[in-house]
């Protein structure tokens, strides 16, 4: 073979392998094309060329923007294109927002702190044509809480509210729903603890009206008009909610206008509820047992005056108890400057408890007195003893002695069987001038003492006094 030859041979060989050599790379640097983009784009390929087929159910529904992956929220809504700290129509007529609430419940009732907490659904309602946006479907967005920081927002607080707050758990409680015409739906779940005047005059047996008020904070009635959107039918109540002491009659919704005297007048909202007071819990914490202490009382009025030990710590216990009562009631109550319906009747059964103590202190004391004049004729006056026969003009022959004179009290005892007591003292009423030794006729004189005359009528006025007071409390307060 020539030279020629094994050169043109050479040149080949080396054409071929700088030929393989090129291919090899090329295979080694292509990178596959994703999946998702060789779809759409052969997807597109055949929208645009005509390809599909009328029938395929693939291509007949008309993309919505709304729900396109490929679409930003904010572009959506073009929010950077306006300025959302300015109201909507600002300059315009006053923005309506409309108000709706559901309780979802009504926790507790504070008498000590006159205040009462609430869990609530508040939702807003107005039209922000800023907000619009095409959509083929008529279909709304919903965002949580995230999007509301970016637009403008009603600027709504409860008034004379101690504390409040929004649900965070799992995430804030806020949802936000734009409609393609720029309605705007703004809900959000709250608690607040708000102030409520109660008038405890008639306190346990009263009815207490309570007060929810919403109003703008910034924005007066020229900017802003807050209205209940559907009247009375704006606030629903769940049928489940019920209070321990309370009894809920009724819920309804009023609006007013408010004044303040730096900024103007502003449109308010009014959530009243009505609360009666279930009384049988206090029947049997404080009526009852304040009865049965007065009625406790009544029973020394049948123990002997002569027994100290045991009317005495009777009287003081019952008196003892009635203070705890008392004290134990108005623990719990706010210190009003006017009487409550509670304090009435317990001061009222304190008193009769009271004056049963006192009632056995007069009775001790007339005892007393009654045999130190006893013992007092029996020292100084001449007499005699016994009993008078009134058929006979006749006096007794027996004169005092050192015996008790209650011993002979067993004579003279009436039908009914009650133990009287009859001291006969035959005074002698001699001449002024005892010289002369002239006697003159003696004179008799009945000196009739029942000491137990005041425990016999405490046994009928007291409890009837009482049953009248009670007729009389009851009557007024029930």
């Amino acid at each position: 073979m020539s030279t020629m030859q094994l050169e043109t041979v050479f040149v080949f060989i080396c054409v071929c392998l700088v030929g393989a050599a090129g291919r090899s790379s090329h295979i080694r640097g292509h990178r596959p094309e994703p999946y998702k983009q060789s779809r759409l784009r052969r997807e597109t390929t055949r929208v645009d060329g005509g390809t599909h087929k009328s029938g395929s159910p693939i291509f007949r529904r008309s993309p919505d923007m709304t729900k396109s992956p490929m679409t930003k929220s904010e572009q959506l809504l073009r929010i950077d294109d306006h300025d959302f700290t300015m109201r909507p129509a600002f300059g315009g007529p006053p923005i309506p927002v409309g108000v709706d609430v559901q309780v979802e419940s009504l926790d507790t009732i504070s008498e000590a702190d006159m205040d009462f907490t609430m869990t609530l659904y508040l939702r807003h309602y107005w039209k922000d044509e800023r907000l619009s946006f095409s959509s083929t479907n008529n279909q709304s967005m919903t965002f949580d809480s995230r999007l509301v920081k970016k637009i403008w927002v009603p600027d709504m607080f409860f008034v004379h509210s101690k504390r409040s707050f929004i649900h965070d758990t799992t995430t804030d409680n806020v949802m936000l729903r734009v409609y393609p015409d720029g309605n705007v739906l703004y809900s959000l779940r709250v608690t607040v603890t708000a102030m409520c005047n109660m008038d405890l005059s008639r306190f346990p047996l009263d009815t207490q009206t309570c007060s929810l008020e919403i109003e703008s904070y910034a924005y007066t009635d020229d900017d802003l008009m807050l209205y209940w959107k559907k009247g009375n039918e704006s606030l629903n109540t769940d049928d489940k909610i019920s209070l321990s002491q309370f009894l809920i009659q009724k819920f309804h919704t009023t609006t007013k206008l408010a004044f303040y005297s730096s900024t103007g007048w502003y449109n308010r909202l009014y959530i009243h509820f009505t609360l009666r007071r279930h009384v049988f819990f206090f029947l049997l914490q404080t009526y009852f047992p304040a009865t049965l202490m007065v009625m406790l009382s009544w029973v020394s009025f049948w123990i002997d005056r002569r027994a100290v030990p045991a009317r005495v710590p009777l009287g003081i216990t019952t008196v003892l108890t009635m203070s705890t009562i008392i004290t134990g009631v108005n623990a719990s109550m706010p210190r009003v400057s006017y009487i409550k319906a509670v304090d009435i009747y317990l001061w009222v059964s304190f008193v009769f408890v009271f004056l049963s103590v006192i009632e056995y202190a007069a009775v001790n004391y007339l005892t007393t007195v009654q045999e130190r004049r006893e013992r007092k004729l029996r020292n100084q006056l001449p007499c005699t003893c016994g009993l008078v026969n009134p058929d006979e003009d006749m006096m007794m022959t027996t004169c005092y002695s050192g015996e008790d004179p209650s011993a002979a009290g067993t004579y003279g005892m009436p039908e009914n069987g009650a133990r009287q007591e009859r001291i006969l003292a035959q005074l002698t009423l001699a001449d002024s001038r005892r010289t002369s030794r002239v006697k003159t006729p003696l004179a008799y004189v009945n000196v009739w003492i029942d000491t137990h005359a005041i425990d016999k009528y405490s046994r009928v006025i007291f409890p009837a006094a009482y049953t009248l007071f009670n007729i009389i409390y009851w009557s007024i307060y029930s």
